[in-house]
């Protein structure tokens, strides 16, 4: 194994437009459809634990797995027909092993190793379902869409299973039909975090536990030492190392119907209008970010705002009550979407975009339910499960490395604004111009032998 150097990297990856060269697409296994997918996990403990669970309802064949934790390992070797799936710490030794045994992976590690096995596995020619946020910064997610595009014969997948949902299909209809109008903007609000964040890196250290390999577990980050319920297993979320914060752990759910209603390409701009303190160790308690978008054919331009957290006096950032929930008596729930048309607004409920409703409830009345215009999915890992055996093209999969990695570039643009402290202005294709030295913290140099691996084949 071999680790492939940032100007290695990202040139190789620039000859993939070109030549494919990144690619194995004849190392993907043909499936008949009523062959049993061979899968291999990397992280089988908390999201993890939903895809083995999928996966083996689904009839997938578990070859190998990867869980830094050995407490965790029984989520694989509890299953019937899964007793004898190999099991290593490092998540290295699935490829290097049983690369040419899988046919997918799943990747549900923390935030900063989704990059490394995930475009192993799309260079490999192995369907690669991520966890989101698809990656920690800005330009893995570019460097995966790209990957993506340039191995036709791979089926990939973001975790925001509310993609699979009826929530935001039903608000496209309600766009399309006209019932908004022009929107002009989008607000979007969430209770998280709901783990540390504010503070900054504890001292110290603590005994590693003999279970945990806190090698594999720190990856490509730089080296911290180990602090019992610091980090692992979920407070990771809000330490800028680790993690992406509220935005990165949730936006990828809560604005995913924006980019589906209004495919916006990158942002214009991204601007941290409120932080509650500087981006230190862990990401601010607090924060609201604005970002534009440029108009696209037909469609104006618009504005998105981000809410997170709460501010220094413990109120909890989110829009103001609309006057057409007012009206009916009715608040804002602890999270959802606003959005604010030329003609009208609707309110989207919950994380996941639940529900789509047009506000207030006369108007919702008075315009009926819109015409059915979207195909539903069948479920989010279904869709990809059908991609995967040939049963539908890959672009069944929806939330494909196309959709969610510019998805995830602009989300983790919001988090890098914050990081920078100022208002960032991009090109269409995704590049800061306002400050080109920013653009250095769009990409983190893996740590030695942590970064994507080159398989000889």
């Amino acid at each position: 194994m071999s680790k492939i150097t940032r100007r290695q990297f990202v040139k190789r990856t620039a000859a993939v437009a070109a030549t494919c060269t990144i690619g194995f697409p004849s190392l993907i296994r043909a499936q008949g459809l009523n062959e049993k997918l061979q899968v291999g996990f990397i992280a089988v403990g908390g999201r993890g634990g939903g895809h083995t669970g999928a996966s083996h309802g689904a009839g997938l064949q578990c070859v190998a797995f990867a869980e830094v934790d050995k407490t965790r390992w029984n989520g694989v070797h509890g299953k019937k027909g899964w007793e004898d799936a190999a099991g290593y710490t490092d998540w290295r030794k699935v490829f290097e092993k049983h690369g040419k045994e899988l046919d997918v992976v799943f990747v549900a590690t923390p935030d900063h190793t989704h990059f490394a096995p995930s475009m192993t596995a799309v260079s490999m020619g192995i369907h690669c379902y991520t966890e989101k946020p698809l990656t920690w910064s800005v330009r893995e997610a570019q460097l995966l869409a790209a990957a993506y595009a340039k191995n036709p014969k791979v089926v990939t997948q973001m975790g925001n299973q509310g993609h699979g949902g009826e929530g935001w299909r039903r608000a496209y209809e309600y766009v399309k039909a006209g019932a908004v109008g022009d929107i002009k903007e989008f607000h979007t609000w969430t209770n998280r975090p709901i783990w540390p964040q504010g503070g900054d890196r504890p001292a110290g250290s603590d005994p590693i536990p003999e279970t945990l390999d806190w090698e594999a577990w720190i990856g490509p980050a730089q080296m911290r030492p180990y602090k019992k319920g610091v980090y692992h297993s979920f407070n990771w979320r809000g330490f800028v190392d680790f993690g992406s914060g509220a935005l990165g752990d949730m936006a990828c759910h809560t604005t995913d119907g924006i980019y589906a209603i209004m495919d916006p390409g990158y942002a214009a701009t991204a601007e941290p209008i409120i932080m509650t303190a500087p981006v230190k160790d862990q990401w601010p308690a607090g924060m609201v970010v604005k970002s534009t978008y440029r108009a696209k054919g037909k469609r104006p331009g618009f504005t998105t705002y981000w809410y997170e957290g709460k501010d220094n006096d413990g109120k909890p950032f989110m829009p103001e009550n609309p006057e057409e929930l007012k009206v009916d008596g009715r608040k804002l729930p602890r999270t959802g979407n606003l959005v604010i048309g030329t003609k009208g607004k609707m309110l989207v409920n919950g994380d996941y975009w639940n529900s789509a409703i047009l506000i207030p409830e006369a108007r919702r009345k008075e315009f009926g339910r819109p015409e059915k215009l979207l195909e539903r999915s069948p479920g989010h890992h279904k869709e990809f499960f059908m991609a995967c055996k040939g049963e539908k093209p890959r672009e069944f999969s929806q939330s494909n490395f196309s959709y969610s990695g510019p998805m995830t570039a602009n989300i983790q643009l919001g988090n890098l604004c914050a990081r920078a402290g100022k208002k960032l202005v991009l090109n269409e294709a995704g590049k800061i111009t306002s400050d080109p030295k920013i653009n250095d913290l769009a990409w983190r140099e893996p740590r030695k032998g942590w970064g994507p691996m080159e398989m000889k084949v």
